[in-house]
């Protein structure tokens, strides 16, 4: 949803700023104006992150210096490129809205489609009865017996279509202005960029920015024609006369795809066609700032694309020799991560989300843009890697054991990139933290006396007990418990002994049977371990998801 209104208010800025262009620039050429007030129409068809996923594309060598920048990731939160997942509806939404404002988008497109199809269907019996004039003209012209106003009917092969005695009821200098005036309509392929336009508003048609553009673009192609016929040497007085004349003798065009003569505001028009002197032609200062404005539109969003690519996380040093993928077993309630083949991973029952987390080592709120199935569908996935890894024992030193977990970890990052299409992009975000820091009196863990013993952390609900484990091992575990990044500050670098004991945040069962309450963890982590707990903020790398997709079983 954010990336629709991000669109939106994207393309009404692009709007705006096309609206101030075409007023400084209002005694220059009306078609120029209508080109820019087209540009705006179709910035609602092409969105800037369509612009900001190709640049994504572009990749640096690994080599090229790093063009990180906390101002860029900022910028470029409001130009995300195109995601290729959905958002499902959460489960405590009791209302549908996404499916009811769809319903409603599509049934006002809809409207709309049908609507123009029964004007369009009057216009095409109209030619259908209509009959050949010879007349020398660079395309076909028929007369109908309907009391349609003249008009070019057609979109790449278009008409000329007049009413039955319009030359008895026009002079011959009326005649041929009008002439004049249908002729530069199918000039400027005016039927053609007046569809693309209704292509937008049965799109966007709830957006009145739009139908006031499809106003502008009416007026501004009137006026042009205007001009074309009286810089043709027509008498201004016989031209406005002649085009009254139609007015009161004919019914307007029925849609803005098929031009005619009685567009946009008739009093004005009728008073800008005696009063014209020409326009004046565009400076080289105008031109240098339009093309300008022109190339920032296109190369700004395309730069950050080209920055966010360079966020992209290195591609994995090891990969696998095999892996297996399969949906698992309905109702399995079990959920486990083992030693696979070879020294590889074996995962029963494992979210989508903490395959993430598992491959890039993070936790769940450092994962953005997840689609829904990424938490509720449950895989089972085994690889075998590339190279054969010693699988950890009790002899294994800690080094080695998260020597070889890293390798795994890169591997399951290609499980996920060749076989879910995942791609990911890092950001460093400021976010509400957790500091650890030790207390006034100092802390109270135990020293682990031996030199590297194989560390163990065993953690329930309300308890975590460790044996000769690191504080930044802690740190990663206290995260988990609290839902928000945990940063070390205490300085401390041993491995350590000691057991924590809390009383978690009490479930409505516990409520109901009046549980007692115990300490919590910020008081547990005081009293116990002589350390503290400090909100703050801080920057936090997060792995923002461009794009994922279901696997292929195997």
């Amino acid at each position: 949803m954010n990336e629709i209104f991000n669109h939106l208010w994207q393309s009404t800025a692009f709007a705006a700023a096309i609206a101030v262009a075409c007023f400084a620039l209002r005694r220059n050429s009306p078609r120029l104006r209508y080109w820019l007030w087209l540009a705006a129409s179709v910035k609602f068809l092409i969105p800037f992150s369509l612009l900001v996923s190709t640049g994504a594309r572009v990749q640096f060598p690994p080599d090229t210096p790093s063009l990180h920048a906390v101002t860029v990731q900022q910028i470029s939160t409001y130009f995300a490129p195109i995601s290729e997942f959905s958002v499902s509806t959460p489960a405590h939404q009791s209302f549908p809205w996404s499916y009811a404002l769809a319903t409603i988008w599509i049934a006002g497109g809809l409207f709309l489609l049908i609507r123009w199809f029964l004007r369009w269907r009057t216009i095409h019996v109209a030619v259908r009865r209509a009959k050949r004039l010879p007349l020398a003209l660079p395309l076909q012209a028929f007369s109908s017996p309907s009391t349609m106003e003249p008009g070019i009917f057609g979109i790449f092969r278009p008409v000329l279509l007049l009413p039955q005695g319009i030359d008895d009821n026009l002079t011959a200098e009326q005649f041929k202005a009008v002439l004049a005036h249908e002729l530069r309509h199918a000039q400027c392929r005016d039927n053609l960029t007046a569809a693309l336009h209704m292509c937008v508003e049965m799109i966007f048609w709830f957006h009145p920015l739009v139908w006031w553009i499809g106003a502008q673009l009416m007026a501004e192609r009137e006026r042009d024609c205007d001009e074309a016929v009286l810089m043709q040497g027509s008498r201004p007085g016989e031209y406005a006369r002649g085009i009254v004349q139609v007015c009161e003798s004919y019914i307007e065009s029925p849609l803005a795809c098929a031009s005619g003569i009685s567009g946009s505001d008739l009093k004005k028009r009728i008073r800008e066609i005696m009063t014209w002197r020409g326009s004046l032609p565009v400076t080289l200062r105008a031109k240098a700032l339009l093309a300008t404005v022109t190339l920032a539109a296109v190369s700004i969003p395309l730069a950050i694309g080209i920055l966010r690519a360079q966020t992209l996380p290195p591609a994995p040093a090891y990969t696998y020799d095999a892996v297996s993928i399969h949906k698992s077993a309905p109702g399995e309630t079990a959920l486990r991560i083992d030693d696979g083949p070879q020294g590889g991973l074996r995962t029963v029952n494992t979210s989508l989300l903490l395959l993430l987390q598992v491959a890039y080592d993070v936790q769940n709120y450092q994962i953005i843009g997840a689609p829904g199935w990424a938490s509720s569908d449950h895989f089972d996935v085994t690889f075998t890697p590339d190279k054969p890894e010693a699988v950890s024992g009790p002899g294994t030193s800690m080094k080695e054991g998260q020597a070889s977990a890293m390798r795994n970890q890169q591997r399951l990052q290609a499980v996920l990139r060749d076989r879910f299409g995942l791609i990911l992009r890092a950001e460093t975000r400021e976010l509400p933290i957790y500091s650890l820091s030790q207390a006034k009196d100092g802390n109270k863990l135990s020293p682990r006396a031996d030199a590297s013993p194989q560390p163990n952390m065993q953690m329930g609900r309300g308890h975590i007990t460790c044996t000769a484990v690191t504080l930044d091992m802690l740190t990663k575990q206290l995260s988990q418990v609290l839902g928000r990044p945990v940063t070390d500050e205490t300085g401390l670098t041993g491995q350590y002994d000691f057991k924590l004991e809390w009383t978690p945040d009490p479930s409505p069962s516990d409520t109901a049977n009046n549980t007692p309450l115990g300490p919590s963890i910020f008081t547990a982590i005081a009293d116990q371990l002589g350390l503290r707990l400090e909100s703050t903020k801080g920057p936090v790398q997060v792995f923002v998801v461009e794009k994922i997709e279901h696997p292929t079983e195997n």
